[in-house]
């Protein structure tokens, strides 16, 4: 039996039940039933708005040391009339990343009256593949068979279709595409194909005028049979098989007309390729990536039941389904190659690549949220073995830290660069347009860690030179520039900035929540994170003596972390009470996942304050209940070792708040949304949550199954990544260790953990070293 399969044995009847394909740029949610089947399509770079000016000046340094005054001196109303005054712009042309367009596969009339007369409605079943990245679906009724697949190929740049049926002559369907938002026109052409063009226009997030253009082509191939076009759509009768290509491009970034006619010839060369040939070379390309990893949690009970059964067994406490998880972890995986490839030209947004509208008609938009969204997307990827996936992330970074510059000089009057909440594909970083959520000055800096973390794992020294220290560098540059010191505590200081996106009570009498102050601890952490990195990073590369004394000097003025008089990790400098102590977002415990200045054995008493920080939140009644929040709950618990509340967690985020095909929500009502809302950081959080259950590499050595709930007594994992360039094999039995491989790519002093126990070895470059149950190394 195929433990990595999502199956269903009924149709898909909305989008939250439909399944994903992606190919790093190309996205489609595939809603299959028996006599219908449709393709949400979506594309990473087919966005609305443009790029607008910056502001010529937020009021630079002498705007920033005036409305420091009002908050240094206890007057946060009036700091924040200032903030609004100066750090807060008019929303413009942000835009939006929309879907596409819908292809709609209607099958033939006939087949339903026959199955109308003869009252039977067949026997229906549809599936993702995880182990091939293929859809599937078959509908067998009392007089025919017919049985579809599809699959979205980053070889072959398109998605691609077959279609047959368990007798000759009897495919027959209609093909046609439904207008997608924005501007968009479809024409039959050669009688086999359809031309769409379009442009990404919206009037929610831009004026309704500016967007990128796309075009694209549909071709039906077919044996037997006939296929005729007209009104919009291709119709085949009669056929004994039907192969059905996809491709589209963008004139993002495109100056030149080449663009508008790449995916015509996508589309001829995949059918002088043909079917086979494309879907043996997209198996081969998608598990180049894919069997890195191999994951048991033991045996499931409920392993033979649908998906969404299991789904709701789940959420009923039903035990016995621990390869649910595992699947989860694969389908995580799953998601991160579909949606990211080392050549995608973006990184993932708010829903990955996918995309069903939700967001882009609130005031969300479907874009790079920088204060958790967007980097809970790349959480599990260094750790799962996909560090191919990261790079588009590493060259966003990289162009939003030359689009930051303007920023960061018009409106602090400082060198380097800073980007804030929120980002899109035309080089967005200002603050948001509205001081209390969108003055996150560091949301830039966060991103940017994700060169650290690709560098840790990698030890990659060319990409520490060329990409991660430069782009590092020059954000250490704003913040030298940028920070000041603190009148009262005499600390290095940030601010006005919020820590996301919450707010305090200030404790002055009559005064109401507040969100801006001086120095968040969320700031401070990943400022201190930042110029170690640099202070490291120069030391190995050997270069900017007088840089490196700098920031040793600066660093040494940095704010320490806090335990507040409820015992919590201070969220604030100062320890003000929390105003929405329900609140989903949990910034300031970056320390403890995904950083690592709080560890339990090198930080015990910060490490109960930020056990008290998740208890405090976890016991409000009116929790805001999250994706983002429930695997943030249970990685903070993986961190602290305590494997039984991260399972908790990981437990809820499955059963209780992921939809029929697992995509992960967002609940209705919270942070405005309408209704149940598709955000994916959830399925990466949740992917990165059992990874760090299994193994940790933060803390200098690689511990192994820190956090094993006894749900999972027994199990296996192969291929995940640990810090220090190396991968891990582990086995487990009853709870305890059997065996450990670890496999080095670069040499050095390793320790390995299970327990109390320990063992250090020096490794060599392609060495592999086996350990028994007790670490000890085997020959």
């Amino acid at each position: 039996m195929n433990d990595f399969k999502l199956w269903y044995s009924e149709p898909a009847v909305s989008w939250a039940q439909g399944l994903p394909l992606g190919n790093g740029r190309l996205g489609a949610v595939v809603m299959a039933a028996p006599h219908r089947e449709v393709w949400s399509m979506s594309e990473v770079t087919y966005w609305s708005g443009q790029s607008d000016p910056v502001p010529s000046s937020g009021g630079g340094k002498a705007a920033l040391e005036e409305m420091r005054q009002h908050f240094f001196s206890g007057d946060y109303e009036g700091g924040d009339r200032l903030a609004k005054r100066h750090l807060q712009p008019k929303k413009q042309n942000f835009g939006t990343n929309l879907g596409l367009c819908e292809v709609v596969i209607d099958f033939a009339e006939q087949m339903q009256n026959r199955e109308q007369e003869s009252g039977d409605g067949g026997q229906f079943r549809r599936e993702l593949d995880l182990t091939n990245a293929v859809a599937g679906a078959v509908h067998q009724g009392k007089s025919s068979t017919l049985h579809r697949e599809v699959f979205a190929s980053h070889a072959g740049d398109l998605v691609a279709s077959r279609i047959w049926g368990g007798l000759p002559g009897t495919v027959s369907f209609s093909l046609s595409l439904v207008n997608g938002t924005g501007q968009f026109r479809a024409t039959a052409v050669e009688g086999d194909m359809l031309e769409f063009k379009s442009q990404a226009t919206e009037n929610i997030h831009s004026n309704g005028t500016c967007g990128v253009y796309a075009k694209g082509w549909v071709k039906v191939v077919i044996s037997g049979g006939s296929i005729h076009s007209g009104d919009g759509l291709l119709t085949v009768s009669g056929a004994d098989e039907a192969w059905i290509y996809f491709a589209v491009s963008t004139n993002y970034r495109r100056t030149d007309a080449d663009w508008e006619s790449e995916s015509r010839s996508t589309i001829d060369q995949a059918a002088g390729k043909g079917y086979e040939l494309l879907r043996e070379e997209h198996i081969a390309d998608y598990r180049s990536q894919y069997d890195k990893v191999n994951i048991h949690l033991g045996r499931s009970d409920k392993a033979d039941l649908p998906t969404g059964q299991r789904i709701q067994s789940l959420a009923r406490g039903g035990g016995d389904d621990p390869q649910l998880f595992a699947l989860f972890l694969q389908y995580g995986r799953y998601l991160t190659i579909a949606g990211s490839r080392a050549d995608s030209p973006l990184p993932m947004h708010l829903q990955g690549i996918w995309n069903d509208g939700e967001a882009c008609r609130m005031g969300w938009s479907c874009d790079y949220h920088l204060d958790v969204n967007t980097q809970m997307n790349y959480y599990p990827t260094e750790i799962t073995n996909l560090g191919d996936s990261h790079l588009p992330l590493m060259r966003y970074v990289e162009e939003l830290a030359q689009a930051g510059k303007s920023t960061a000089g018009h409106l602090y009057g400082s060198k380097g660069w800073v980007a804030h909440v929120f980002s899109n594909i035309w080089g967005f970083t200002l603050p948001g347009w509205e001081t209390s959520w969108g003055l996150n000055v560091t949301g830039g800096l966060w991103l940017a860690t994700h060169l650290i973390q690709h560098y840790e794992y990698s030890l990659d020294r060319e990409f520490l030179a060329r990409q991660a220290y430069p782009v590092l560098k020059e954000a250490a540059v704003f913040f030298l520039d940028y920070m000041c010191i603190h009148p009262k505590h005499g600390w290095l200081v940030t601010g006005p900035a919020n820590s996301p996106e919450n707010s305090f009570y200030p404790g002055h009498a009559g005064e109401g929540a507040q969100q801006l102050s001086m120095g968040p601890a969320m700031d401070q952490i990943l400022v201190r994170e930042l110029f170690e990195f640099c202070l490291m990073a120069a030391a190995l590369l050997d270069r900017d003596e007088a840089f490196r004394q700098t920031l040793q000097a600066a660093a040494a003025k940095l704010p320490p972390l806090q335990i507040g008089r409820k015992g919590q990790l201070q969220e604030w400098l100062e320890d003000y009470e929390e105003a929405q102590p329900e609140h989903r977002h949990l910034s300031h415990l970056f320390a403890l996942y995904p950083g690592n200045q709080i560890t339990p054995g090198r930080t015990p008493e910060l490490s109960r304050a930020a056990r008290v920080t998740l208890e405090n939140r976890m016991q409000q009644n009116e929790l805001e209940d999250v994706e983002f929040t429930a695997a943030l709950f249970g990685l903070g618990f993986a961190r602290l070792h305590d494997g039984e509340n991260a399972y908790k967690h990981i437990s809820h985020l499955i059963g209780g708040l992921c939809f029929d095909n697992l995509f992960t929500y967002s609940k209705s009502g919270i942070a405005g949304a309408e209704s149940n809302i598709f955000v994916i950081d959830g399925n990466f959080g949740g992917t990165a949550l059992i990874a760090e259950m299994l193994l940790q590499s933060h803390a200098g050595e690689i511990h192994l199954l820190p956090a094993l709930p006894a749900a999972w007594s027994t199990g296996a994992v192969s291929g995940l990544r640990a810090k220090g360039n190396a991968e891990v094999d582990v086995a487990w039995d009853n709870g305890q260790l059997t065996a450990a491989e670890v496999r080095t790519f670069s040499p050095g002093t390793v320790t390995v953990r299970w327990g109390d126990v320990r063992t250090d070895f020096q490794a060599e470059a392609g060495g592999s070293y086996k350990l028994g149950s007790r670490l000890e190394l085997l020959a």
